[in-house]
């Protein structure tokens, strides 16, 4: 019976003491679990780096011949003769059309005729100034010999005075008609309708039997694309750092993978109220004749350059105030993220400069940082191309 009891108290005490041990064993077990967190984010890094940067302005524009002219015929008519075509190549001065010039032939006729009848006119007046004069002095001799009275004398040089007057309004026909004549003859040459310089017909809008009026419609439009211009409009804020002379690199969607130089040449120097925006006009040279009048491009005014400039990639930044020049991003330290915010600057491409907050080889997550929060384990899946 003793030996009974004791078993009974021994089997009492297992019971009472399991609970207790079950209950550190689940609240080991969720310590456990609370040291592990949730499972490492996968995410993809790269490491901040220093190069030299670029500065500039990303612009917008259009490119329009520095040389382009809309030709007007300078005399009205029918076109007698188009001796071009639309998209050949012509030389300064090289005839384009023609108008009908018989009636400009019948005005330059005329005024050769008039110039005739005034040199006839002058010879007379001539004449009758030298029997003027001739008259003049006869009757100042009688005067002497008194046979003539003063009234007669006086009458002889009222005559005189009459002829050379009549001379020099003839003399005066003579410059009037020559003038005509000459006007006449430039009419006559204008009549065929010349390329104001070296180019391309872009268009042509007459054709022959066509009545064109002087300087109304426009009949041909000659394009030069070997000097290009490129304006843009810069903003107010930025148009400071903009010079005469400075480099632009600019590309079109029309020629792609292909970059072209150019140079700033003009600045406008007044604000644009609209936009608050500053004009701005570069020179291309467009020797090869690729790039065409009216095409628009994206290009950058290249401001300056410095050496050793610490930079991120654009998906690194989770947010970014660019107006502000700050932003966050998430900075890998022993596989722990840390939340930093930092100051940015310029941009390049798909680098953004960081001014402060971030030294150089830190390693950044450029994907996969939107998953993670300040304090959580990553598990770094790539490291994008270190620079």
């Amino acid at each position: 019976m003793k030996r009974v009891a004791m078993g009974g108290a021994l089997l009492l005490a297992l019971v009472l003491v399991q609970p207790g041990c079950s209950k550190q064993e689940t609240a080991d077990g969720q310590k456990g679990r609370k040291d592990d967190g949730k499972p490492a984010v996968a995410v993809e890094t790269s490491r901040a780096a220093t190069a030299d940067l670029t500065d500039g302005v990303d612009v917008v524009g259009t490119l329009a011949a520095r040389f382009q002219s809309e030709v007007k015929s300078e005399v009205g008519g029918s076109i007698a003769e188009v001796f071009v075509t639309e998209w050949v190549r012509v030389k300064k001065g090289a005839p384009l059309a023609r108008v009908d010039t018989r009636e400009v032939e019948a005005q330059r006729k005329r005024a050769e005729a008039s110039v005739e009848m005034a040199k006839a006119g002058l010879l007379e007046a001539q004449a009758a100034a030298n029997r003027a004069d001739r008259e003049l002095e006869r009757a100042q001799k009688l005067k002497e010999a008194g046979l003539v009275t003063q009234q007669n004398l006086d009458d002889a040089r009222t005559q005189q005075d009459a002829a050379a007057a009549r001379v020099t309004a003839a003399r005066a026909q003579i410059r009037a008609a020559e003038e005509d004549v000459h006007q006449a003859a430039t009419r006559f040459s204008k009549a065929v309708i010349r390329a104001p310089f070296d180019g391309v017909v872009a268009e042509r809008s007459v054709s022959p039997g066509e009545v064109v009026g002087e300087m109304q419609k426009i009949v041909f439009k000659i394009v030069d694309n070997r000097l290009l211009d490129m304006t843009v409009s810069v903003p107010s804020g930025e148009s400071g750092a903009v010079r005469v002379g400075q480099p632009l690199t600019f590309s079109t969607d029309a020629i792609p993978g292909k970059v072209f130089t150019g140079k700033v040449k003009y600045l406008n120097p007044v604000v644009s109220e609209a936009d608050r925006s500053v004009r701005v006009v570069a020179e291309v040279v467009n020797a090869s004749e690729e790039l065409r009048t009216g095409q628009y491009v994206k290009g950058r005014i290249v401001t300056g350059k410095r050496p050793a400039v610490l930079q991120v990639p654009r998906t690194a930044l989770l947010s970014w105030d660019v107006a502000g020049g700050k932003g966050d991003l998430i900075v890998v330290d022993n596989t722990i993220a840390r939340r930093r915010t930092v100051r940015t600057g310029s941009v390049s491409g798909d680098l953004v400069e960081i001014a402060s907050g971030l030294a150089k080889g830190e390693t950044v997550v450029t994907r996969g940082g939107f998953n993670v929060k300040d304090g959580d384990r990553v598990n770094v899946v790539r490291v994008n191309g270190d620079r």
